[in-house]
């Protein structure tokens, strides 16, 4: 007799992948002679908090731009939630809310009537409108500013008005130019509280800005872009423990004087002295992985280095960054 237990169950299919929220597919842009975006692409998901960094001028305002549909592209498209923005920008903008690097002041204008001017505009009525700009204010730190004149506002102060008008209407993607410009230290670490209650609430965000180590801290992918072109699209952790590089940066300490560690280093192939102080060095080794790490430790102990620290150490983002510029002939990871 044959039981259902011994029948032999196939295998489980792998779990579907994520559908992208966001698709950017060969966008380009030219503005006479100057090819502003050229050929970006990259997928964004449903909850991820992406940063998008580069110099000014690299190209990052006119792709954000393509991507809310205030500006078309001369080739490539983008598709938000399925809706090429190019075919459906109204459908497109009911999705998206948009925060420019700068926004049109009214100075006459309280905080609380410009709220209102634009969650009316939104479509909002009556006790649903005005619950909402209740919220909104709340959330953005603006309730103590509701009978302030907009032309009384400090630079902080508008930034706030302006990420506040963006929630408005409860958009699903949020796309943020240049958001923390003109905050103080305070501000700017609330504001990263923030991005982190949007992303826990489900929102998909998309931030840009030219301080790497403020996306470091609240992005779970980077992307960079230099001369209008795609450089990067990873991880943050990625480039701070130099996968890109094939890298280990470590910081060493020794007994005494550093001349010995110095001379292993530089006989020793694959061994790197990048800077060096009175008791130490730090070293890169050509190799991410623990064995090979530790195997060149028990090395450098054998050889008679007297090591009295030995740790890896953290790139900054903005070495990181550095390094790609100088090497984009290499392949975007996961290319």
């Amino acid at each position: 007799m044959v039981t259902e237990a011994s029948i032999e169950s196939p295998a489980a299919s792998p779990p579907p992948l994520p559908q992208a929220f966001v698709e950017v597919r060969n966008l380009s842009r030219r503005f006479q002679n100057v090819h502003a975006v050229n050929g970006v692409t990259f997928d964004i998901y449903p909850g991820q908090v992406v940063g998008f960094i580069g110099a000014n001028g690299a190209g990052k305002t006119t792709t954000m731009r393509m991507m809310a549909s205030l500006d078309s592209p001369d080739a490539g498209y983008v598709t938000i939630a399925g809706h090429r923005v190019s075919r459906k920008p109204a459908e497109v903008r009911k999705l998206i809310g948009w925060m420019p690097d700068s926004y049109g002041t009214y100075p006459n204008m309280t905080v609380l009537d410009y709220l209102d001017f634009f969650a009316r505009a939104y479509g909002l009525k009556g006790s649903a409108r005005r619950e909402r700009i209740a919220e909104v204010m709340d959330f953005a730190d603006l309730t103590s500013l509701a009978d302030r004149q907009m032309g009384k506002l400090s630079k902080g102060m508008g930034q706030r008005l302006c990420f506040g008008r963006m929630l408005l209407p409860d958009p699903e993607f949020l796309i943020m130019d240049e958001p923390a410009a003109g905050l103080d230290p305070k501000a700017r670490i609330e504001f990263k509280n923030l991005v982190r209650i949007l992303a826990e609430r489900g929102k998909t965000i998309f931030i840009s800005s030219h301080i790497l180590s403020e996306l470091g801290e609240m992005c779970d992918t980077l992307l960079f872009i230099d001369s209008g072109k795609l450089v990067y699209h990873g991880g943050a952790e990625d480039l701070r423990r130099g996968d890109l590089q094939q890298q280990s940066l470590l910081d060493v300490t020794v007994l005494g004087d550093a001349a010995p560690l110095i001379s292993w280093a530089e006989m020793h192939p694959g061994w790197k002295v990048v800077d060096q102080r009175r008791n130490g060095a730090r070293l890169t080794l050509d190799a991410m992985d623990d064995v090979t790490v530790a195997a060149g430790l028990r090395q450098m102990i054998a050889d008679g280095i007297q090591v009295l620290e030995f740790h890896r150490v953290e790139r900054k983002l903005e070495d990181a960054f550095v390094d790609i510029l100088r090497n984009q002939s290499a392949p975007l990871p996961g290319a």
